[in-house]
């Protein structure tokens, strides 16, 4: 191989993990232009729900998805996620992102959080800020309805997790 070859083989180390194959996280790359960028999350207690709120930036409303895990790993390393919570619930948003088109941080607060003003959600995790997409990982007391979904004006991903 020749040098050009083997740095970029350096700079992307692969891990074959449970038969698949993971890259290892580098840096975050630049959100694109007119991608929202995380600014904020906010937990709030509903009567028969949690709920988790990510405040974005203005431009397209990403699409939105989850997925019930046994564990959560974070974007793209694979490594896992240590967050409390008997279940985990990890939420993805794309394009979005949490850091900016020169790759500042746009949400300033703690990547991993207790909530302890809530009845099912235990603990919130920024997971992952890769490619264009934005993970948040949520650790639960017990599997029950999620309902995750976009607002506008302004921009937010709504996370509701029942009692």
């Amino acid at each position: 191989m020749s040098t050009p070859k083997l740095r970029a083989l350096a700079a992307v180390t692969l891990l074959i993990a449970g038969g698949g194959i993971l890259a290892a996280a580098g840096p975050a790359q630049a959100a694109g232009p007119g991608t929202a960028t995380m600014t904020n999350i906010r937990t709030g207690l509903n009567a028969g729900f949690d709920r988790v709120v990510l405040d974005l930036s203005s431009g397209p409303a990403p699409a939105v998805s989850y997925q019930l895990v046994d564990e959560l790993t974070a974007d793209a390393s694979g490594e896992v996620v240590w967050l409390t919570g008997e279940f985990f619930i990890n939420v993805a948003a794309t394009p979005a992102a949490a850091h900016d088109g020169d790759g500042n941080p746009t949400y300033p607060g703690p990547r991993k959080f207790r909530t302890r003003n809530l009845r099912n959600v235990m603990a919130v995790a920024v997971t992952g800020d890769f490619e264009g997409q934005l993970s948040v990982g949520l650790g639960v007391r017990s599997r029950t309805a999620v309902n995750v979904f976009t607002l506008t004006a302004p921009n937010r991903v709504v996370i509701d997790v029942a009692h």
